[in-house]
């Protein structure tokens, strides 16, 4: 006979919202398991009692056979005392210690999909159809335990069908909190705000058709989605995009296309198995892929690049609306220039009025921003760029204990914040620049809704080294003691931080600019170490910018630097800026690989003006593929690494850089050689960086003894010098790190700087 015992078990990690107690309770179901499954503050705690071998076997399923998207973490399994349950059962939540984990938002799930495809389903085309395993998490919850009263969906009470879905523990829906349909539900909200020939509006349409005759008719319409207003217009439309880019005042940077399938992707884009996989996965983010030559696409949604932005849809509300347009939609974000995504009806309706014909809301409060997340394959693996819905807030588990709460403010670029505390942190969606009163309004919401959605207290706050960064008033406001860390060792802290095996680093990070420790903007540097104890090993030869600050958006200014500073003339520069330059008016020192990739462009004739932040640096990296030799590998075009003199137009050979810094000098005059195609001197430029940076690893290694690199910085966004990197370092016996889960340009930075200040403080006495 065997003899019932009793366990006590405690779940922590991504264990709410995930469909996790309806899980627990049918696996107890099919082992004959009694007892009990509650919430408690972010965790979940089970009372089980069966046989010893059942309930090992319990315990064992509870982690092994969870939801596709839970993440338990069994982190109690103790013997308890036998109550005599007869049956198993999913008790209220309760509050307790708080061991918050928030799930990010999901896709909506090919079961869903199937019913709101479906005529006969009662949920048939209904925009906000969930289940346990998909829909809105993170930008719908506004506090722990997850139950339908702490979402935004407290409004919306269940009408009997719901109610019997959600109660009954055979359903795909038993708990789901987020349930809802057209009786009891959120609705759509349609509102035309300027007519167009002929006016769609005229005729009696549901809110959906509404917005598809709009579309249809070449206007832009506002759509309301899980994390905040998306701008959408006919991707195929040059007159609709154009309109959008002029109403936007966005001239030049490149919009995401989001296609009805995979299918339709594929005509426009070269894929491999790990950008589909990627475009299918939960996250369903953007990713950038090459564009085919004809691909039907609107030639003013990318100019004068050759990668186009890709997604699919990911909520109910898009799949109805691609699967109505029939083609791809310009899926841009609801925003001004510069300034977060917009998640308030009446907000977008003022900010958006002058861009958008038409809005198409709904009545689904979104409790905090998220934009969509961007990635690129670099080196053959998925690298975030952005990280926002589906893929934040982004969970780290830090290798010793923080002395204090902190939360990290990043940069002014890109800008994320970092809530850490104990041996955890937390890494925001991206707000975007600090440059408007709104995008700081974002902060300060983000960064207050985060100690509140995790209930920790920052008692310090970490900011950048520079004075000027957007967040620093807004920080003295705070009145909370204040570290500043170095903007490079943030960047090198970050490779740190995701790599914590490695035990010793030679570390490039190559950005923009930063403040750097000598006070000067630096951009090129190479340390050596360990968090807390980087040593500034190497960099590139500096130069002056005339002008400072606005040389980011002119890439002529450090073409001018470059020229100048080797004694030649600059045709282009006004004498006056000469003068001030001479002078040193305005013109401070950098060693920014950036700037260099700014002169590049400007000397050999790709970029000018700057339309947008980095259109210098992804033109010249475009028009560098144009020559670099390609082979076919996993259904795309991937380069060669390193290209190999004879395969395309002819090579230039690249100067040897000097003992310490990276030298540009010898560079300048392969760049302006016109005799040579603008593609063979653009791919020129990026082989010599990395045939430099290779040479100045090898010096370092030959000092320390040092054989892990790790590239950061926003520079090695570069595809094709990453790649280049990373081939020439393997051959020369390194092993080669470049940034996975935190994106390796600013918006990782509030996360490097906890990774600092962890070491710097766990190294003081």
């Amino acid at each position: 006979m065997n003899t019932t015992l009793a366990r006590r078990l405690r779940l922590s990690g991504q264990v709410q919202g995930v469909g996790y107690r309806p899980f627990v309770y049918r696996l107890a179901q099919s082992l004959g398991v009694r007892g009990w499954v509650k919430n408690v503050t972010g965790a979940v705690e089970i009372h089980a009692e069966a046989d010893q071998a059942t309930l090992q076997s319990f315990a064992q399923a509870l982690v092994h056979h969870a939801p596709a998207i839970a993440l338990p973490v069994l982190v109690q399994n103790d013997e308890a005392t036998a109550q005599g349950h007869e049956t198993f059962a999913i008790l209220p939540s309760e509050a307790g210690t708080p061991d918050i984990h928030v799930p990010p938002d999901y896709f909506v799930c090919p079961e869903c999909l199937a019913e709101l495809r479906n005529p006969t389903d009662r949920r048939y085309r209904y925009p906000f159809i969930n289940c346990t395993q998909c829909g809105p998490r993170y930008t719908l919850i506004t506090a722990l335990p997850y139950d339908r009263v702490n979402t935004a969906m407290a409004g919306f009470p269940l009408c009997p069908a719901c109610l019997a879905e959600y109660t009954d523990p055979t359903h795909r829906r038993f708990h789901a909190e987020p349930i809802a349909c057209p009786v009891c539900g959120p609705r759509l909200d349609f509102v035309m705000t300027a007519p167009l020939s002929p006016d769609p509006s005229g005729e009696e349409r549901l809110p959906l058709e509404h917005a598809l005759a709009v579309l249809q008719a070449g206007g832009i319409v506002a759509v309301k989605g899980i994390g905040g207003y998306h701008l959408l217009c006919d991707a195929r439309s040059d007159a609709a995009v154009t309109a959008l880019r002029t109403r936007k005042q966005r001239p030049g940077k490149p919009l995401a296309v989001m296609f009805p399938n995979l299918d339709d992707l594929r005509a426009a884009v070269f894929t491999s198995a790990e950008g589909e996989a990627l475009l299918q996965s939960p996250a369903r983010p953007i990713v950038l892929l090459p564009m085919r030559g004809e691909n039907g696409l609107s030639t003013h949604i990318a100019p004068g690049l050759d990668e186009l932005g890709c997604l699919l849809p990911y909520s109910p509300l898009h799949a109805l609306l691609l699967d109505g347009f029939g083609g791809p939609l310009v899926a841009t974000s609801g925003n001004l220039s510069g300034e977060p995504v917009l998640t308030r009806c009446e907000d977008a309706e003022t900010r958006l009025a002058p861009v958008a014909d038409a809005f198409l809301h709904h009545n689904r409060p979104i409790v905090r921003p998220a934009d969509d997340s961007v990635f690129r394959i670099i080196a053959g693996e998925p690298r975030p760029l952005r990280l926002g819905r589906g893929t934040s807030p982004l969970e780290w588990a830090l290798p010793f204990a923080l002395p204090e709460p902190v939360l990290a403010l990043g940069s002014h670029m890109k800008n994320t914040v970092c809530l850490a505390w104990a041996n955890r942190a937390v890494l925001s969606p991206h707000i975007g620049e600090l440059d408007s009163p709104k995008s700081l309004e974002t902060l300060a919401q983000v960064a207050a809704d985060l100690q509140h959605l995790y209930q920790v207290r920052a008692t310090r706050l970490l900011t950048d080294r520079h004075p000027g960064y957007g967040y620093q008033r807004w920080a003295r406001e705070q009145g909370l003691p204040r570290t500043a860390i170095g903007h490079h060792r943030a960047h090198a802290s970050v490779l740190a931080g995701e790599f914590p095996e490695v035990d010793e680093w030679i570390v490039f990070t190559w950005d923009g600019v930063g403040l750097g420790d000598d006070d000067t903007l630096w951009g090129g540097e190479a340390f050596t170490g360990v968090p807390g104890h980087w040593q500034h090993a190497a960099g590139v030869r500096p130069f002056r910018l005339p002008g400072g600050e606005k040389a980011g958006r002119a890439p002529w200014r450090s073409a001018a630097a470059l020229l100048w500073e080797t004694g030649q003339n600059a045709p282009f520069a006004p004498d006056l800026l000469h003068e001030a330059w001479q002078k040193g008016l305005n013109s401070p020192a950098t060693s920014a690989v950036g700037r260099l990739f700014d002169a590049a462009a400007t000397l050999i004739g790709v970029c000018h003006e700057a339309r947008f932040e980095g259109e210098a640096p992804m033109r010249l990296e475009a028009a560098a593929r144009r020559s670099a030799p390609l082979k076919k590998a996993k259904g795309h075009p991937e380069f060669s690494c390193p290209p190999r003199p004879g395969d395309t137009q002819p090579v230039l050979q690249p100067n040897k850089p000097t003992e310490r810094d990276i030298d540009w000098a010898g560079w300048l005059p392969g760049w302006t050689d016109t005799s040579q195609p603008v593609a063979s001197r653009a791919l020129f430029f990026h082989q010599t960086l990395a045939t430099a940076l290779i040479a100045q690893a090898e010096r370092l290694r030959d000092v320390t003894g040092i054989r892990h690199v790790g590239l950061g910085g926003g520079v090695f966004q570069n595809r094709l010098l990453t790649e280049l990197c990373c081939a020439g370092l393997s051959t020369a016996g390194f092993s080669v790190h470049v940034p996975r889960q935190v994106p390796m340009n600013d918006a990782g930075l509030s996360f490097g700087q906890v990774i600092e200040f962890l070491h710097e403080r766990h190294a003081q006495p």
